[in-house]
């Protein structure tokens, strides 16, 4: 089964979002990186564009597949990951750690209620694995 750290929430895109006070950092589980395979390129977007709950923001590009990622938050981009343009295997190796995408500016903070806790993506996700 993928790891899902307990003190991050989740969305059904297979986004994990950490929030540190007003802000919130976003980038992909690993069963999303799983799924996807080795990921070879990163489009993220630029610092100060603004999003609404689950505009595309972006899109990860592996040897299989193209696929977008989702805002989990409406928010304003502060920054962006810079080592996952350079290397964006990071994506891969180190899905909560070095390979987080973007870090936003939370807008609306009663959206943080729709996201999914640990255990019930671990659900969500056992139906995809099985």
């Amino acid at each position: 089964m993928s790891n899902v750290p307990s003190d991050l929430r989740y969305t059904k895109d297979h986004e994990w979002v950490r929030v540190e006070g007003t802000q919130a950092t976003i980038g992909i589980t690993d069963h999303a990186q799983k799924q996807l395979g080795d990921v070879v390129f990163v489009e993220l977007p630029k610092a100060g564009d603004t999003f609404s709950l689950s505009d595309p923001m972006g899109s990860l590009e592996s040897v299989k597949a193209v696929a977008e990622f989702y805002a989990p938050l409406s928010g304003k981009v502060n920054e962006i990951n810079d080592a996952v343009n350079d290397e964006p295997e990071l994506v891969n190796t180190d899905p909560y750690g070095e390979g987080w995408l973007v870090k936003i500016q939370i807008a609306d903070s009663s959206q943080l209620s729709q996201l999914l806790s640990a255990d019930q993506y671990k659900e969500y996700i056992k139906q995809d694995e099985s």
